[in-house]
């Protein structure tokens, strides 16, 4: 079973960031998950059913087709970054866990490579107190790199760092091209 595996995608972290720093204020919207975390959990929604950009569920069963919102198109580099994946993307967004926040241990429904859905993780900002464990292990992730992890296996995240920790989020569907990719990259 494939659980996780850094991938050989690198990105330029801080043209990411500079995407990031420029989204106002009501482009973020909180997680809808409220009873997974405490603190701030939040979200932008760069590819949602029917391109909505207040949109942050990623529905297993959309009624509707995911489209790019008008937030995508005021960002250069996390455009970049998301058409590097050959694959068919479904939810895309942008999710930050604030200074002081945690997501508590849970487990996702069908998010791993059997699954025939996978979750990327491209790391944009972070903090060596912003901590991701899978199945109890620590997994240090690093801006501009990216990640295959199969998120049905328990996992919680905490930032106990004073800057927050957002990561770009690429829900896709396995084709070949995930395929090969997640074999060319490094297990953890």
């Amino acid at each position: 079973m494939l659980s996780c595996i850094r991938l050989p995608l690198l990105f330029d972290p801080v043209a990411l960031q500079a995407d990031v720093a420029a989204l106002p204020t009501e482009d973020w919207v909180p997680h809808f998950n409220t009873s997974y975390y405490t603190g701030d959990w939040s979200g932008a929604a760069l590819r949602s059913v029917g391109g909505i950009a207040r949109q942050l569920y990623p529905d297993p069963n959309p009624d509707g087709v995911y489209e790019d919102t008008e937030i995508l198109a005021r960002c250069p580099a996390l455009t970049r970054a998301i058409d590097a994946f050959e694959c068919e993307k479904l939810s895309v967004r942008l999710l930050r866990l604030g200074p002081g926040a945690g997501v508590r241990e849970h487990t996702d429904y069908n998010l791993g490579y059997d699954d025939g859905e996978v979750r990327f993780h491209v790391p944009i900002a972070t903090n060596p107190q912003a901590v991701f464990e899978l199945e109890g292990q620590r997994i240090e992730m690093q801006p501009g790199e990216s990640w295959y992890v199969d998120f049905n296996l328990r996992h919680r995240v905490a930032n106990d760092g004073a800057e927050p920790r957002i990561h770009l989020v690429i829900d896709c569907v396995v084709n070949a091209w995930v395929t090969r990719t997640l074999a060319a990259g490094e297990p953890c």
